[in-house]
């Protein structure tokens, strides 16, 4: 059984899941939430709530935090290599694909992206089309930009 706990943003309310060792999924304010997941802030959850405020407020860069996200072995292997991105900067899809030695797998990036169960912490939002525009966000690309904005006024020349 997971919990889950709520926490308000800037980018509104955001639902943090754990499952008693790590954390398995976040959910925007329009995502379903499955009917076995108890309302119960943890220990666990209010150290996820405080890195997620210290992200939006520019004094984290990097997330500390146990993460289980369920999903395909290519699936992970894209979301490891998404949380190699450096904070502020920005890669596309076809890089990506070339990180995990699949040049050609560039829309399976793309899939494994809109897939990631925990956005933010597993930063799929540094995720941008090859001509620099952004793409599709599960969150919407008002937060995915929001996001961006977020970290470059952050981002340590």
């Amino acid at each position: 059984m997971k919990s889950l706990f709520f926490y308000q943003t800037p980018i509104g309310k955001i639902g943090i899941a754990e499952n008693g060792n790590a954390i398995t999924n976040l959910y925007f304010h329009d995502d379903i939430i499955p009917d076995d997941t108890v309302v119960k802030e943890t220990e666990l959850l209010k150290d996820a709530g405080r890195q997620l405020e210290d992200y939006f407020s520019g004094k984290r860069k990097h997330f500390e935090l146990p993460l289980e996200p369920s999903g395909t072995e290519f699936m992970l292997n894209v979301w490891k290599t998404l949380q190699k991105i450096p904070y502020g900067q920005t890669r596309n899809y076809q890089e990506i694909a070339q990180i995990i030695g699949n040049e050609n797998a560039s829309r399976a990036v793309g899939l494994a992206n809109n897939k990631n169960p925990i956005p933010v912490i597993i930063p799929c939002h540094r995720v941008i089309g090859k001509d620099g525009k952004l793409t599709g966000y599960r969150g919407g690309l008002n937060i995915k930009d929001y996001l961006l904005k977020l970290e470059k006024a952050h981002e340590k020349p």
